[in-house]
């Protein structure tokens, strides 16, 4: 019987309890040439003028292109600014979408690809694992401060966007998570609600399809039911007073926790593939994408392992899972339904059919054998 592994991403730093003023100037010191890249919605915020102050006379670059899902041009482009301000580190201020384009950009630099041609093979030879930290320092890093609850910055793998063929695409390296995080809870104060709170939702999704898991670990159970129990509180006070920094805070260190679980070796399951669908082919976000499939997934996925579920019930505060999860996404303004998206029912065979048959649905409790389970699944959203 082969042994289990638990692996751990080349981060070397979280820094917390500070401002981005504070925190920031540490990081970069002994850089030269740091490129700044954020979205269009944040270029003129307070956190990316204070961002910038911290930078000072380092800034060698910024952009602000990178749109939601991280299209590959947009990627691109990022990798194309890094070499040309030969950057030796970059500051990615944002969510996900920001991140996950900062991490595959850097890999482009890393291994010379100048084009969408030269990136997709890497796609299936860095998706399985990820590959070992590699002797050979690797330059740009990242230092990642995040603008919402996604995890991103916590993360070996990435997702872009291939938008000509409307699909996910998924790359994993130990080297591309950030070298550091910081979390300031102010850098969520600009954040819309809407993508605030659904993010939430998106680290709740983490921690309950582990929670969830057929295959789970004690380290993995550890830190997901810890991240269970600190969402459920602060998501609610986030929404009940936007001001409240000390839910932020707490918010910003549960979704921390929410990622770890997959270090153990612990996978994700349907919830986390269908919004890879969802967000491939209609642009839906992420956050949101969790709002509609978690609790049509635990709905389905009940047969299998309804113990655990009652867990999330409790902790959730329901009567089963999949409607304590989905009334408290609705408690938080949320939508909860395909249809509140825009998605008729009828898109629903199309949607399933773009599965590939690979993971994370593949890995979902109970088995996912085709297409038509799928849109089994996803009808429970509708």
């Amino acid at each position: 019987m082969s042994g289990r592994i638990h692996r751990w991403p080349a981060q070397q730093r979280v820094r917390h309890g500070g401002s981005v003023a504070e925190m920031l100037p540490p990081e970069i010191e002994g850089c030269e040439r740091v490129v700044l890249v954020t979205t269009r919605s944040l270029a003129d915020s307070a956190i990316a003028a204070a961002t910038r102050a911290a930078i000072g006379n380092r800034l060698a670059g910024e952009t602000s292109r990178m749109a939601a899902h991280s299209p590959i041009p947009d990627v691109m482009a990022l990798a194309a600014l890094l070499r040309e301000a030969r950057a030796d580190r970059v500051v990615a201020l944002g969510g996900g979408s920001v991140i996950d384009g900062a991490k595959v950009a850097c890999y482009a630099v890393w291994h010379g690809l100048e084009d969408k041609a030269a990136l997709l093979p890497h796609v299936a030879s860095r998706a399985a694992e990820g590959d070992p930290w590699e002797d050979t320092p690797r330059v740009p890093r990242i230092t990642a401060i995040p603008t919402t609850l996604s995890a991103a910055e916590f993360a070996p793998y990435a997702g872009v966007t291939d938008k000509e063929a409307g699909r996910k695409l998924r790359f994993t390296s130990a080297m591309q998570v950030p070298i550091a995080v910081l979390l300031d809870p102010a850098a969520t104060l600009e954040t819309p609600a809407e993508l605030l709170l659904s993010s939430g939702i998106r680290a709740v999704d983490h921690c309950v399809e582990r929670w969830c898991s057929t295959a789970a670990q004690p380290f993995s159970d550890a830190v997901s039911l810890r991240a269970m129990h600190m969402l459920a509180e602060s998501l609610p006070a986030i929404h009940r007073n936007p001001g409240d920094v000390a839910a932020r805070a707490l918010a910003q260190q549960a979704m921390w926790l929410s990622v770890m679980g997959g270090w153990a070796g612990v996978p994700t399951g349907a919830s986390h593939g269908i919004g890879y669908i969802l967000g491939g082919a209609r642009g839906v976000p992420h956050g949101i994408t969790s709002c509609l499939s978690l609790p049509a997934v635990l709905q389905w996925n009940a047969p299998v392992n309804a113990a655990r579920q009652g867990d999330v019930a409790r902790i959730f505060g329901g009567a089963e899972g999949h409607s304590a999860v989905r009334d408290f996404v609705r408690g938080l303004g949320l939508p909860v339904r395909l249809r509140d998206v825009g998605i008729p029912e009828s898109e629903i065979p199309d949607l399933a059919a773009r599965w590939d048959g690979g993971a994370p649905i593949a890995l979902n409790p109970r088995p996912v054998r085709n297409a038509a389970d799928l849109e089994e699944i996803m009808r429970l959203a509708a």
